[in-house]
């Protein structure tokens, strides 16, 4: 066998196995997905407030379940709680608006940026012993 028909044999058959290998990322670990389901469950937690979406308000349970939607939507784009939050949970892939959080005393805080500081404050917490 020469090197050039070697080199093509090697070529032909790294080409053959990277065919069969997944072509999206595995889904998130057990303690990102763990993030992503307090984050959720915190926005379900806001009595008074809105989801904003759209231009259209929701109440939290319907924003819990939106959200809980939309990450099994992306689940194998979305590895890591910050990748929850940047994909799913900032803006409409539809329209490109931000998604807002309305809290009772009327303060709109965009939604990736108040998960963005739930996910500082739950990564940063104490942990139980």
């Amino acid at each position: 066998m020469t090197p050039r028909t070697f080199i093509h044999v090697a070529l032909s058959l790294l080409l053959f196995l990277a065919a069969g290998m997944p072509l999206h990322a595995e889904t998130a670990p057990p303690a990102e997905k763990a993030k992503i389901e307090a984050l959720i469950a915190h926005i379900e937690g806001l009595a008074g407030a809105t989801f904003v979406r759209n231009g259209n308000d929701y109440n939290a349970t319907t924003a819990a379940k939106f959200l809980r939607g939309k990450w099994q939507a992306n689940d194998k784009q979305i590895r890591t709680a910050a990748d929850f939050i940047a994909k799913a949970a900032t803006a409409s892939s539809t329209t490109g608006k931000a998604y807002q959080i309305r809290r009772k005393d009327g303060t709109v805080t965009p939604c990736g940026d108040y998960l963005t500081t739930q996910l500082t404050q739950l990564e940063t917490a104490p942990k139980d012993k």
